[in-house]
This record gives structure tokens, C-alpha cells and sequence, in this order.
């Protein structure tokens, strides 16, 4: 081998007229969920196709021409090729469905801001559930027709690459991404030239170019600011995803907020709803107030605009997962951005001002820069509205406006193509466009028991040659002999998948609890090491290279799973990503989850090991609060979030044995003469049936677009018509609101009554000091409550009192007649609250006083 220097050219091959649009197909997103586009690739060249990490745009730079041109005169690959083409043409060119769109204007547009998206293992700008989430949620507005774009950051380096060594440590590699082999493209203009815009930083300029993905019908915008016109520092802002320190932070959050608006705006998209998907494009919200008072529009009133149209969804029941950054590092990037808008230093702060917390909270301003607000589940939605309750300080949490919607998993992606094709043939072709309704998905009840079984047997089996691959490849990097590995695979038989098999595959992290299951390895082994009834657990996921504790969590999976008794029935598998996902989510026989109620905000691997006919066993927290039906899989009941972490951990373990040794095994192996447990078949049907037409990503999207969507465009339409006259309307009133509501007083006139006979009517008059405002400007409220049986929940009812009038005093009168129509004991109070017909959520003032 010559020492001298080495010269590399690309010799890329040209493709066949005949097969031009393979580079349409590749450059469209549509291929991660559409099996098989992705199988028409891997025809061409099976071992490239791994080679390339099944990256369709890589994948056609790389291919033999020779290949190419065999593939062109291929009748059977011809045939297939053009019936990608007829199914990708009839998709991109079906009308909106269902309705789900109605009640948008024709000229409405959903902006979706998120720090990551997760579609597909080829496309590494995303690290976990946020980024799948977010990219569900675009694949589903694609399914929709919901006129939506999306934007993000697109990083050279995305999540990295985990291996693990013989000691359980985990090694991080990052490696870049070449952008020429990723399905992107420069946004152009019409004179050719490239989209860039400018985002100013402390004493400096940075240039943005805006990116291109096409993701079926929507459009996902990408901001980069790795060009030769900024400093070595500024291009890499947008290198790598979670990384570097707290000005990178500050500074991605920055261009994602300020510089997608800005690109948006350069691009002359108009979205008339924003959405942002956890707090880390909040400075979007600035940048848009900025835009409307350089238009000529007060502050106050651009603030309300802009909230009017934005919705935002907070995906963390942590306090301290909400981003913060210091007062100082806030002055020293938004300086000259509040003497812009000619506001104080204070009343910049007060923005993003928590209390308790002096730094800015994105979480802050997000909530205060929108005016519709979600978690992610029942419960995420409860703990969110207690964590920031103090933003409503006079409100109890279980009313102030953070509501919920649930997640959903994108069907298409995650449902095996085993599962599809087994739907064709006993529920028809139509189940794609009934996949909400869960009458139609009984019909899962008539697949034969035993066609149902061959296809969860057939899963598994594919999963274990996955799996066997990874640990070989892990084996030999670790030196490992070939006796080894032959002790760790000799129960990942795909030619006799009958071991009771359970996944644990997420982010390593202490609070997801990943050794839980280790609390009593006496018991542990008495469960899965039973002769005749063997129980096989499977783990997989990253921690991040700065969580030492989560890094710890994998030392500890690894030396258990080093025990010579556990050898090969509890594995370690590396390099936890989608792909690897979609085989243990649908391979696995029951899928764990261990959170510490209630920080599990959602959780969506369940909901796509559900939909599969897995079996969740988990801690009934995020969506499995809400998906658990007693007959779909186990729950395990939290202990009461005041219990000590570790008598906490004792209880909830041992729940998780006994629901193992007593319900868990037994079922999986009673077996009949044919080899499979009814008793589990019917089980995983109860499973698919429940949780698939609940949820999936086209139910998450739908109620988004009614809940949120719809009322977001009518409310940003009514106070920006007509000259922003809504927008100075409310903040005008707000501003006298808040000025008089200290000095706003009420007392009882009449005298309460303790007991009545039913058909009595009773009479409550009140008086209230106003302070300056009208009657018209409260709501005065009688709340009737019935505890529920065997309950401390309370069914209230509402009642109005009306005006009647006004003392010599100056009070204003106010009275209700009332019948109750309810016997038993009622508790009832009196309360009054600011109103304004303009209020988009009638408590968003934070304003109330009870008698």
C-alpha cells in the first residue's frame, strides 16, 4: 500500500429513466411509514441497504448502475416499482378525509415548532418520545390533509450512537451527518437563490439557511447555521442536538424561536395557529410581538394577539425539566431585543418569571405568550396544571386552563406489515379509514385464535434474529469467545420462539426505574429461571452523556445480566432506535414500564407495543392510567407520592413479582394442544382492540385541530380583524382589571339556611365593592357540589347570579333564585371571577375572590 496521499472521488450512479422517480420516493418522508417503498430498495441490493442504515437517498448514491439497469428490465421489479408509484400518486393526491380538517378557514395554517423530529432511523435529528411524538404528529397531519408545516433545527449531529462494553459502561459516538445523504433540500427563491435569514446574538449576527423535508403532504422547515459567512463558534449552534453548554442552549433556542418566525416570514407563510411542542421555541412568541409593534402596535396588544393564535403542549411532569436560564445570560442575549420593543429589564424578566424560581422559564413564557395549553395525558395533565399553578395564583389548579390531550402513536409506522396484512384479509382494505372507531375494531375478535398467534410468533421470531445479530456484532467489538455468545442466545431462538419473553426498552433515567425489577433477585430468579415455565427480559436504552445516574443504570442491567444464572435470559441489547423499536415493541410478549407516578407525563412505547398485541404490565401512570381496562394487560397500582422512595420501591416491586409469578407466567404458558394459551390470545385482542382506535396519532391530531386548532384561528381572526381591535380591547381591559381587583370586595347579604325540603326554593343576594368596574366585568357564581359515593370527588354544578343593582354605598347587588334538584347533603360556595366576552378561557386572568 502506497504512504502517499489519498484522493477520494464519489462516482454516483445514473439513475434509469424508467426508475427516475426513485429519487422522488427517497426524498419524501412517505417512506417511513410505507413499507414498501422501503422494500423496493432493499430488493435492489440487501447488504448496501444495511450498509446504509436503510437510507433510500444514501442508498441510490451508492448502488451499482449495473444493478440499476438489470432493475429497469425487471418485469417483477417493474411491477412492483409502479404500484409504489400508483399508491404514492392516489395518497398525495386524496381528498381531505373524514372531516377531520372542518372548521378551518380555507386559509388557515398550523406553524408546529419542536426541537427534534423523529421519523425514521435514516434521518438522525431526533434523540426520543418528544422527537417520534413530533414526527407522528406530522405524518398524521399528512394522513389528515391539515394544512401544517413544521419547523425545526437540523443538526449534523443528531442523538449518538451507543455501544456498550464488557463492564456495562456505555460508550458515545457521534458521528455527522453528511446532508447530501439525508432527504433535505435548500429552500430556494425564485431567482434560484437560497432562503437565509439573520438572528442577532451579542454583538454579532448569525445567517440561518433554511432546509426542506417533505413528510407526505407537510413540509418540515430545517434551520442551519453551519455556512462559511458566521464564525467557527456560530456554526456550530445548530451542530449537534442536546449538546454543548448553556449559551448553546440558549442560542439553538434562539434560532429555532426567532429565526423559524423570521424564516417563516421570509418564506411569506402565513400560519394563522402556532404551535409549539414543549417550551424550547418559546422565543418564537417574542419575535412575533416584536413584528407587531415595529407594525405600529402597543405591546400589551401585540402580546394578546400573538397568544390568541398559540398553542402549547408541555411534555414534562419534572419541575426541573422546564428550561431556564439566568437574568444575566437573558440580558446578555435579549438586551437590545426589550429596548426594541422600549420595555424595562423587569418587565422582559417578568415574562419567563416563575414563582420561586429568579431565571427566566421558558415554560414561563410560553404559558404566558399562548393562551391555549396542554399535557399529555389525564394524568400529566393534572400534575402540569399543580406545577404551574402559581401562574393563576387565585385559581385552583384542577380549573386553571392547562387542559390535556393525550398522545397517540402514528398506526402505519409502528403496526408490523404482519399485522397489516392480516387486517386485509379478515377486516377489509376499509380499516385504514376507521381507525378511531372502536366498534369497527371488535371485528379483531373473529381473526382465528391461531392465525392471531402465528403472526405474534412470527414477530418474535423476527426480533430474535435482530436481536441475535446486535449481540453478536456486541460480542465480538467486547472480544467475547463464540462459547459465550452461544450461553447469551441459546433461548433467542427464532425456530422455537415459546419463551415468555418482556421488553424494557427506553431512556435510561432514574426515574423511569430500570432496575426496579432487581429489588429482590431471589425472587427474580424464582420467576424466571422455572425449568418448564422459563421467563426471558430484554433490555435496551440510552442515558445521556451527562447523566451519570442513568449511565449508572446500565452498569447495574449489566452486571445482573453477567450472573451465570441470569446468563442469556436477561440481555443487554446496544443502540436502543426506531428500528430496534419497531422489532421489540411488536416482538416482546408483555412490555414493562416502571415510572414513579406520576412523572411519567404520557409514555407512547406502550401505545405501539399495545397496538401490536404485546401486553403492557406497567405502573398505572401517564396513558396507562387512562388505556388499562382490566382485561388489556396488568397494572400496577402507585404508592402514595408521600411514601419514602424506598419502601416505595419495595411495594411497587413486589406488586410486579406477584403479578408476574401469579398472573403473568401462568397465563402465557397454559397451554392448549395446539401449542398457544386462549386465555393470552384473547388478552392480546382485548389488547389491539382497546388501545388501537384510542391511541393513534389520527385521534391525537383530530382533537388537536377541534380543541385546539379551530379555536385558536377563530380567536387569533377576532383580535387581529379589523386593526387588532380585539387584541387593544382585551389588553386594554386587562390592564384595568388588574389595576382595581385588589380593592374588588364581596359580602352575603341574606342568611344562609341549613336545611329545606325538596321543591324549596332559596334566595342568595351578595354586594360587591367593584372598585371601578362594571358588573358586566365579573361573574358572580354559585357552586353546588354532591360528593360522589365512595369518592372525594365532587360533581359541581354552576349557577349565575344576576344584577340587580346598586346600594347607596356604592356595592353593586347581585342575586340567584335557585331549586335544587338534588337531595343529600350539598356543599355549595360563592365566588366571582373578571369576564370578558373577548377571554379566550374564562379563568385566564389567574383572578378570583370566594366568599
Amino acid at each position: 500500500m502506497s504512504s502517499g496521499t489519498v484522493f477520494t472521488i464519489a462516482v454516483n450512479p445514473k439513475i434509469p429513466g424508467r426508475l427516475a422517480r426513485l429519487e422522488e420516493l427517497a426524498n419524501n418522508l412517505w417512506y417511513s411509514w410505507d413499507r414498501s417503498t422501503r422494500s423496493l430498495f432493499s430488493r435492489l441490493d440487501p447488504r448496501l441497504w444495511g450498509a446504509v442504515e436503510h437510507n433510500p437517498k444514501a442508498f441510490l448514491k451508492r448502488v451499482d448502475e449495473s444493478l440499476l439497469l438489470k432493475a429497469a428490465e425487471d418485469q417483477v421489479f417493474l411491477a412492483h416499482y409502479n404500484s409504489i408509484l400508483s399508491a404514492y400518486d392516489s395518497y398525495h393526491s386524496e381528498p381531505i378525509r373524514n372531516g377531520s380538517t372542518s372548521g378551518l378557514h380555507p386559509a388557515d395554517q398550523v406553524a408546529y415548532f419542536c426541537f427534534e423530529f423523529g421519523f425514521h432511523e435514516s434521518f438522525p435529528i431526533y434523540s426520543g418520545g418528544l422527537g417520534i411524538l413530533a414526527g407522528d404528529h406530522c405524518k398524521a397531519a399528512s394522513d389528515l390533509r391539515l394544512p401544517m408545516v413544521g419547523v425545526g433545527l437540523l443538526y449534523r449531529q443528531g442523538y449518538f450512537f451507543q455501544t456498550i462494553d464488557n463492564h456495562g459502561n456505555q460508550q458515545v459516538a457521534y458521528t455527522d451527518s453528511d446532508f447530501e445523504d439525508l432527504p433535505v433540500a435548500p429552500v430556494l427563491r425564485a431567482n434560484g437563490a437560497e432562503v437565509r435569514v439573520e438572528v442577532e446574538l451579542p454583538q454579532r449576527k448569525v445567517v440561518v439557511k433554511v432546509w426542506q423535508a417533505k413528510i407526505g403532504h407537510v413540509t418540515l422547515y430545517l434551520l442551519d447555521t453551519d455556512l462559511p459567512e458566521n464564525s467557527v463558534d456560530d456554526r456550530d449552534i445548530t451542530h449537534q442536538l442536546y449538546g454543548g453548554d448553556r449559551a448553546n442552549r440558549i442560542e439553538q433556542e434562539i434560532i429555532l424561536g426567532i429565526g423559524g418566525a423570521r424564516a417563516l416570514r421570509e418564506m411569506e407563510i402565513k400560519p394563522t395557529i402556532w404551535h409549539i411542542n414543549e417550551g424550547h421555541a418559546a422565543f418564537m412568541m417574542l419575535e412575533r410581538m416584536r413584528d407587531l409593534v415595529q407594525q405600529g402596535l402597543d405591546l400589551a396588544s401585540a402580546l394578546e394577539a400573538v397568544a390568541a393564535s398559540t398553542v402549547f403542549t408541555t411534555h414534562t411532569a419534572v419541575p426541573a425539566g422546564h428550561d431556564h436560564f439566568s437574568n444575566d445570560m437573558m440580558s446578555t442575549y435579549f438586551e437590545g431585543f426589550y429596548r426594541e420593543l422600549n420595555i424595562t429589564r423587569e418587565m422582559f424578566m417578568e415574562w419567563g418569571r416563575v414563582p420561586g424560581n429568579h431565571d427566566f422559564n421558558m415554560t414561563g413564557l410560553a404559558i404566558r405568550g399562548s393562551r391555549f395549553h396542554n399535557g399529555v395525558s389525564k394524568i400529566h395533565g393534572d400534575v402540569s396544571a399543580r406545577i404551574c399553578k402559581d401562574l393563576w395564583p387565585q385559581i385552583e389548579p384542577e380549573e386553571n386552563p392547562i387542559a390535556y390531550i393525550t398522545n397517540g402513536v402514528h398506526v402505519p409506522t409502528f403496526l408490523a406489515q404482519e399485522w397489516t396484512d392480516l387486517f386485509d384479509r379478515y377486516l377489509g382494505h376499509e380499516w385504514r379509514s376507521n381507525i378511531c372507531d372502536e366498534k369497527y375494531w371488535s371485528r379483531i375478535e373473529a381473526i382465528p385464535d391461531h392465525l392471531f398467534w402465528s403472526v405474534r410468533q412470527t414477530l418474535k421470531s423476527q426480533m430474535f434474529y435482530g436481536i441475535r445479530a446486535r449481540l453478536g456484532t456486541q460480542n465480538s467489538r467486547n472480544h467475547g469467545s463464540e462459547a459465550h455468545l452461544d450461553r447469551l442466545l441459546r433461548f433467542a431462538d427464532p425456530i422455537n420462539p415459546n419463551i415468555l419473553t418482556l421488553g424494557f426498552a427506553r431512556r435510561f433515567v432514574t426515574y423511569k426505574r430500570a432496575t426496579l425489577l432487581f429489588e429482590d433477585l431471589d425472587w427474580l430468579r424464582r420467576i424466571l429461571l422455572q425449568h418448564d415455565r422459563p421467563v426471558m427480559l430484554i433490555f435496551a436504552g440510552k442515558a445521556h452523556p451527562a447523566d451519570v445516574p442513568g449511565q449508572d443504570l446500565i452498569r447495574r442491567v449489566s452486571q445482573i445480566a453477567r450472573l451465570p444464572e441470569f446468563e442469556g435470559q436477561l440481555l443487554l441489547v446496544e443502540d436502543y432506535d426506531l428500528r430496534l423499536a419497531r422489532r421489540l415493541v411488536s416482538g416482546v410478549d408483555v412490555w414493562l414500564n416502571s415510572p414513579i407516578y406520576p412523572l411519567e407525563a404520557s409514555g407512547t412505547s406502550g401505545m405501539k407495543a399495545g397496538i401490536n398485541g404485546t401486553l403492557n404490565l406497567s405502573v398505572l401512570d401517564g396513558w396507562w392510567g387512562e388505556g388499562y381496562n382490566g382485561k388489556n394487560g396488568w397494572a400496577i397500582k402507585p404508592g402514595p407520592e408521600n411514601m419514602s422512595p424506598s419502601l416505595r420501591d419495595k411495594e411497587e416491586s413486589k406488586d410486579f413479582y406477584e403479578t408476574l409469578q401469579d398472573h403473568v407466567v401462568p397465563l402465557y404458558y397454559s397451554r392448549d394442544k395446539l401449542g398457544y394459551s386462549p386465555g393470552w390470545v384473547k388478552m392480546a385482542k382485548n389488547s389491539m382492540m382497546s388501545l388501537l382506535p384510542r391511541y393513534n396519532a389520527t385521534r391525537m391530531v383530530t382533537e388537536y385541530t377541534k380543541n385546539f386548532y379551530v379555536p385558536a384561528s377563530r380567536q387569533g381572526a377576532l383580535y387581529s380583524d379589523d386593526n387588532f381591535s380585539g387584541a387593544k380591547k382585551i389588553a386594554a381591559w386587562k390592564d384595568f382589571v388588574r389595576r382595581a381587583w385588589g380593592g374588588v370586595a364581596i359580602r352575603r347579604l341574606d342568611t344562609p339556611r341549613k336545611r329545606i325540603n325538596f321543591g324549596d326554593a332559596l334566595h342568595f343576594d351578595v354586594a360587591m365593592r367593584l372598585n371601578g368596574l362594571q358588573p358586566e366585568d365579573v361573574i358572580v357564581e354559585l357552586l353546588v357540589c354532591r360528593q360522589l359515593e365512595k369518592s372525594t370527588l365532587c360533581e359541581y354544578k354552576h349557577f349565575r347570579f344576576e344584577f340587580t343593582g346598586m346600594e347607596e354605598s356604592g356595592e353593586h347587588l347581585f342575586a340567584l333564585n335557585l331549586t335544587p334538584d338534588l337531595c343529600g347533603k350539598l356543599d355549595y360556595y360563592i365566588r366571582a371571577y373578571p369576564y370578558q366576552p373577548l377571554l379566550t378561557h374564562p379563568f385566564e386572568m389567574g383572578m378570583m375572590i370566594w366568599l
